[in-house]
């Protein structure tokens, strides 16, 4: 087969102190809140839910029953991903009207909306006012869990794109373990404290809604989508360090011109177009496997998983909080490995592990009333669950959706994945309270099956995207394409690599050239 040429070659770049800091903002003012709102309901449930039966009991002269009560509680939970599935469905829009770094500062707005819903809800004797700010807290976060991704990926060059890319998932975790820290006894878990322990979000959006204006736009948005070949050389320049950003330039005019005679694709255009149909069920997969875990039923109902588990009461809040710490070492390990490792060995690693120790909760519970100790095996099994988790999944699809899309599909492959997990969200937000009273121990082997599947699907199908640039990783599934078409008595004469593409070695070396 004739070669293609070679595009520019870019080596590798440096971490800048304008690249760390952007990520570091973008990291604590968005993606720490998503992590910070996924857990900051679990301490306080017991006062909401008292809060709620007190006032419904002051305007209608009975309190509620425990079906209904845990069917409010249960929608102030899940009412969040429905606001992140309205705001996934936005992302399109607000990254093309008003750039990756314009969305994110316009959207710290809502969570100053929301926390002042849910400060004074109380004062106002107003369960709904915890319920609306649930969910405009959501909206942001649907918005920024896609755009956050999207702008990290696209100023980072591709060196150190798995690195910055996972710096959100940290923070996510670092907001997991805020919310525990800020909810033991001591500090904000209280009663009184409740309503300000919601609306702490203000302090991280404030901030980056100070600063964030002093960093440029993403060059790719400037250049293939504006044109703005002078905006992008200088947001190169501050980004990089470096004033030779030539190699830089051409490869996105390379893709401006591939992408020519193309407009930005709607999500219809993406689920129809032939030509990306394995990087967009690729995304929906891992998108949708992620929130079908079980994790977010280990956020969300930490303290009612322990005490089932027979921990005592006292214990929990401090049980919880060990867990969070846990959360952000391996947030950290899989950081720092990603370049090394790759992002295939991270994902299935994390999900086989996540698969392990939801059976391992099924069988600890079962046994526990035989085996008293087996209530430590429960939370070594949950600490699995969210370690593998942190590892790799909290973070990995969201960095793979910008990497398996050109510019043209990539805000709408956002949207996609973005929906599917904040569906998926809500969906085990609100069903995993009654999927616990009913299945008891034996729900957390549907858990352990997504788990399992959906890393098989990974080891099966979606190639390792490590040090390559986004026009060789649509060269890739291009050729798993072409590979698919050829004659079944061809196949056989072919060399193949371990993803099902054929074997290239300046894929395997530079990356920049395929047969």
């Amino acid at each position: 087969m004739p070669e293609e040429t070679k595009g520019p070659e870019q080596t590798d770049t440096r971490l800048t102190f304008p690249l760390l800091s952007v990520t570091l903002l973008v990291s604590f003012g968005s993606s720490m809140l998503y992590g910070y709102n996924l857990a900051v309901v679990n301490s306080p449930a017991e006062y909401i839910k008292a809060f709620y039966n007190a006032t419904w009991s002051q305007r209608y002269g009975h309190g509620l029953a425990p079906g209904p009560l845990t069917l409010l509680y249960a929608l102030t939970v899940s009412i969040f991903a429905l606001g992140g599935l309205v705001g996934s469905l936005l992302v399109g829009v607000l990254v093309e009207r008003y750039g990756r770094n314009g969305a994110l500062s316009r959207s710290a707005l809502l969570v100053l909306l929301a926390g002042g819903f849910m400060g004074f809800s109380r004062e106002l004797g107003s369960p709904e006012m915890v319920i609306i700010g649930r969910s405009i807290t959501g909206l942001h976060s649907g918005i920024c869990l896609s755009v956050v991704p999207l702008y990290l990926g696209e100023i980072a060059p591709k060196n150190l794109r798995g690195f910055l890319g996972l710096m959100p998932s940290i923070f996510i975790c670092l907001g997991v373990f805020s919310a525990q820290v800020l909810g033991l006894p001591e500090l904000l878990g209280k009663d009184r404290f409740w309503p300000l322990f919601l609306s702490m979000v203000v302090v991280p959006a404030s901030l980056q809604l100070l600063l964030l204006h002093c960093f440029p736009e993403s060059p790719r948005y400037l250049l293939i989508e504006r044109n703005d070949v002078c905006g992008a050389t200088k947001a190169l320049h501050r980004f990089l360090g470096t004033p030779d950003v030539q190699d830089v330039i051409e490869e996105m005019k390379e893709e401006q011109r591939s992408l020519s005679s193309m407009e930005m694709a709607s999500v219809w255009q993406l689920l129809r177009d032939r030509s990306v149909r394995w990087q967009t069920l690729s995304v929906a997969v891992v998108n949708a496997g992620m929130q079908l875990s079980g994790i977010d039923a280990i956020w969300f109902y930490t303290n009612a998983i322990f005490e089932n588990a027979g921990i005592p009461a006292s214990q929990i809040p401090y049980t919880t909080m060990g867990t969070g710490a846990i959360e952000v070492v391996a947030g950290l390990i899989g950081c720092f490995t990603i370049e090394r490792v790759g992002r295939r060995p991270l994902i299935i690693t994390g999900f086989c592990a996540m698969g392990v120790c939801s059976a391992g909760i099924t069988i600890s519970l079962l046994l526990q009333a035989a085996l008293p100790w087996m209530r430590y095996v429960s939370v070594a099994c949950v600490v699995g669950i969210i370690a593998g988790f942190c590892m790799g999944p909290a973070g990995v699809p969201f960095l793979m959706t910008a990497e398996l899309f050109t510019q043209s599909h990539r805000p709408a492959a956002y949207i996609v994945g973005g929906s599917l997990n904040w569906l998926c969200n809500f969906t085990v937000g609100f069903i995993f309270p009654f999927l616990q009273m009913t299945a008891g121990a034996f729900c957390y082997l549907v858990f352990c099956g997504v788990c399992l599947l959906v890393a098989l699907y990974v080891y099966l199908v979606i190639p390792e995207t490590k040090n390559k640039t986004f026009m060789e990783i649509s060269h890739i599934f291009a050729t798993r394409r072409s590979v698919l078409s050829v004659p079944a008595h061809l196949i056989g004469m072919m060399k193949l690599d371990g993803y099902g593409t054929l074997e290239s070695s300046s894929l395997e070396g530079s990356g920049s050239s395929l047969p």
